[in-house]
């Protein structure tokens, strides 16, 4: 990322995130990213599930230890992916203690993130009447599987069920193939976007009203919502979308194809003009053919013509095939492993690979943002939190002297 002395556009707003897994730390990690005080409350101990989701693990430099725990610190990738740019509290909610420390926590925050296990918020003293009453500002988000209705309210979700449940799943993959996952938690990833972007729009809302509100966000809803077209397409024809593999069921060539060389490499024709392009540039008869002309021609004929466009393109490498559709101005790419991606020269130009450092791991690799600010930049400051690794400097925060911390410590509070 690029060093700037420029504020984020939430510099100055605090983020409790209590939550854990991924779609609410994501949540977390963006607002993070966007400036905000990202405080990380975990259990004391194990912290976050996914801090032992591996292998794959980043182990210590040699003699570190977490000096809490006093045992050795080593994390899971799985982790370390999503929870940059926040500091480390540990808080027993079982405990009156705890939750006293997470009241006057909250009294001090504009924003309470969680995904606890439907119907246990009230037990923890973390529920969104105890907390609103606290501090009528807050804005509290709340990340479940199903939602805070309905039969399936108190279902637990992850992300494998979510991409069968909303549909997602039933369009990937190859035509009559078994149900095929996509490859990243993608249902997570989104709902994390998607209540991220809804407290932006509860703290505007704040700056109108003075109130806070409750956010429900859920990975179901999420799920059907990103069905989009597939969606719309089944409202207006009732018709079930099919898996297409690579390709696309409105789009006719959008897909993958192997070279000669066993490489595969992406077309994406969009436009008839992009066709007559792509004909062009492959010294095609195809531009002749009028049941061809339009992509509703080629959608009809997609079986014949997708054939003899493979038999085509394994007559020369994936490469060859590339650097004769992009000049004639032909969308058209390669399918490229993480270590293609992360040599590419555009993505270093995008700040998309980036190092923080870490006290345990020294310099830790990780994927920048996505999106650029020109006037309050997002920025990368603060890697992954060992469990617990600013507790103190947190509670001293909250007012908490030097023995009322050590008190906390031996009750097994924080």
């Amino acid at each position: 990322m690029d060093a700037s002395d420029k504020a984020g556009p939430l510099a100055g707003v605090r983020v409790v995130d209590a939550s854990r897994i991924l779609a609410g730390p994501f949540c977390g990690m963006l607002l993070g990213d966007l400036g905000a005080d990202v405080i990380k409350v975990e259990r004391p101990g194990a912290g976050d599930e996914t801090r032992a989701w591996g292998p794959p693990f980043v182990e210590p430099r040699a003699g570190e230890r977490d000096a809490r725990s006093g045992t050795p610190a080593r994390d899971a990738t799985y982790y370390l992916s999503v929870n940059r740019n926040k500091r480390g509290l540990t808080l027993n909610l079982g405990a009156d203690e705890g939750r006293a420390v997470l009241a006057r926590l909250v009294r001090r925050a504009d924003v309470f993130v969680e995904n606890f296990r439907p119907g246990t918020q009230a037990a923890l003293g973390a529920d969104w009447e105890t907390l609103s009453r606290l501090n009528p500002r807050l804005i509290y988000c709340s990340i479940s599987g199903f939602g805070p209705v309905g039969p399936d309210a108190k279902k637990l979700g992850y992300d494998l069920l979510m991409q069968g449940a909303t549909g997602l799943m039933s369009t990937t993959g190859e035509p009559g193939g078994e149900p095929v996952r996509v490859g990243v938690a993608v249902v997570d990833l989104a709902t994390g976007s998607t209540a991220a972007g809804a407290v932006l729009a509860a703290l505007y809302a704040r700056e109108r009203t003075g109130r806070g509100q409750r956010i429900d966000a859920s990975l179901l809803g999420t799920g059907v919502a990103w069905m989009t077209y597939a969606a719309q397409s089944f409202f207006a024809t009732g018709r079930q979308p099919r898996p297409s593999g690579s390709g696309h069921p409105n789009l006719v060539p959008y897909q993958a194809f192997r070279g000669s060389d066993g490489c595969w490499f992406l077309v994406a024709v969009g436009t008839d003009e992009q066709w007559r392009r792509f004909c062009r540039a492959l010294d095609l008869p195809h531009a002749a053919d009028a049941r061809l002309a339009t992509n509703a021609g080629r959608v009809e004929h997609r079986r014949e013509l997708i054939a003899g466009l493979a038999r085509r393109f394994a007559e020369a490498p994936a490469a060859a095939w590339i650097e004769r559709l992009e000049p004639a101005g032909v969308p058209a790419g390669p399918v490229r492993g993480l270590a293609e991606v992360f040599s590419d020269p555009q993505v270093a130009a995008l700040g998309l690979d980036a190092v923080l450092p870490h006290p345990a791991y020294g310099p830790l690799r990780t994927v920048g943002t996505a999106f650029r600010l020109s006037d309050t930049p997002a920025s990368l400051r603060l890697a992954p939190p060992l469990v617990g690794q600013h507790t103190d400097e947190i509670l001293a925060e909250l007012g908490y002297d030097a023995g009322e911390i050590a008190r906390l410590r031996a009750a097994g509070a924080v």
